[in-house]
């Protein structure tokens, strides 16, 4: 089974095109790496909950958006390998100091696989 890690964050309107160019390099990085696959998703139906929600967990605010990734791997081991070699990766270093969204109110997590198809 797949390991994966998950990420949900809040991204200025005004930034999405410099986060589309920050993603489309991440991914590329990551599965030069080792991962299995790489994806970013945009909030398309996305409703604002009365009690939990995607918007409400990233403190979403009016002039920004949701955005939902994940990344798999063989395993966690895995992951570990390719996340440390990703965190040392030099062509990540200029948006790691100038992040196009807030980093404070990003969630990730990393999960093992429970069912697959």
């Amino acid at each position: 089974m797949t390991y994966v890690d998950g990420f949900v964050v809040a991204v200025p309107k005004a930034n999405v095109e410099r986060y589309k160019e920050m993603a489309t390099l991440a991914g590329t990085i990551w599965m030069e790496l080792g991962a299995l696959s790489y994806v970013e998703a945009i909030a398309d139906d996305v409703p604002y909950g009365e009690l939990t929600s995607f918007p409400r967990a990233v403190q979403l605010k009016d002039d920004e958006v949701t955005v939902f990734s994940w990344i798999t791997y063989d395993s966690k081991a895995k992951r570990d390998e390719v996340m440390a070699k990703v965190m040392e990766d030099e062509r990540l270093k200029p948006y790691m100091n100038d992040m196009p969204f807030d980093g404070k109110r990003m969630i990730f997590g990393g999960f093992e696989s429970l069912v697959e198809y």
